[in-house]
């Protein structure tokens, strides 16, 4: 990679970091920890030490990770733990920033979870999409399932986010405030999934063709749709046909075109569309050749 591009990308990178840390800590200062919402993670546990103490909810992160960042560095590399750090004290400050009494929101507790848990989703996707994290559990889930591989990274975050909700009942006296803060974590999920797999680089379609003219479909898609495919041998279960079976990764915008363009080759072909979350090699994550 040449330097002016390696340049534009690191640019990329933090921008988009940057602009999910502004997204994460108006979630959190403007729509849940005024209503009493602990979101899960350090930061649930902040927000509740902020109610029962006064704490800075952003300064209590920040200090809440120390001890995970160097735990981390020794675990995940250099540039993970350099981005994690950078987007955790960014998150930290802004959260402690945008704490403006004049300017939070403090109304219907349903719609700040759900606006909260969209804007911290939104937020933590874009960070996850650029190779970051806000530290907490994200770091103690990496580490902990690279030393014990069956527990998934997904169900230890699962297990500590359940955890910090229930004590949030305890510490709020009120089971209502652990429900709120289940819509927001559940939003949230949804708005990660939809930014890092949605935004990804590396999404796409992948289509798989069943037809009887594979020479003639492969010679369409290669030449006209300028797409790269992979064909394989095979026969019907019922008739004993020969068929060949196309396998074709495509960007999401292209997949209306090879259908098109198989079709008009083959109208009896049978067209498979199903979503590829992360696709890697030539023409995707690796630049075409001239």
């Amino acid at each position: 990679m040449k330097n002016t591009d390696r340049v534009k990308q690191y640019a990329a990178d933090y921008c988009l970091i940057f602009l999910g840390g502004v997204l994460y800590a108006l979630s959190v200062s403007y729509f849940t920890a005024p209503n009493d919402i602990a979101p899960g993670g350090l930061t649930g546990i902040a927000t509740m030490l902020n109610h029962l103490f006064s704490a800075p909810i952003g300064t209590t992160v920040l200090l809440l990770n120390l001890p995970l960042f160097i735990w981390g560095a020794f675990e995940n590399g250099r540039r993970f733990i350099l981005r994690t750090i950078i987007a955790t004290a960014l998150v930290s400050i802004l959260i402690d920033l945008f704490r403006l009494p004049e300017i939070t929101y403090h109304g219907d507790r349903v719609i700040a979870a759900v606006f909260g848990g969209i804007l911290s989703g939104a937020g933590l996707g874009f960070i996850l999409l650029r190779g970051g994290s806000t530290g907490g559990t994200d770091i103690i889930a990496r580490n902990l399932n690279r030393r014990f591989p069956y527990l998934s990274i997904g169900r230890i975050v699962l297990i500590s986010d359940a955890v910090v909700v229930a004590l949030s009942a305890v510490v709020y006296g009120n089971i209502e405030n652990a429900l709120y803060a289940v819509i927001a974590i559940f939003t949230s999920s949804k708005l990660i999934d939809a930014v890092v797999f949605g935004l990804s680089r590396d999404n796409g379609k992948l289509m798989i063709i069943i037809t009887s003219a594979p020479d003639e479909v492969t010679s369409v898609l290669t030449t006209k749709v300028n797409r790269g495919v992979t064909v394989l041998s095979a026969h019907g279960g019922y008739s004993h046909t020969p068929r060949g079976v196309i396998l074709c990764a495509v960007r999401p915008h292209d997949a209306y075109r090879v259908k098109a363009a198989v079709t008009e080759t083959d109208g009896e072909a049978f067209v498979i569309t199903v979503p590829a979350t992360a696709i890697s090699g030539l023409g995707f994550s690796l630049k075409e050749k001239p």
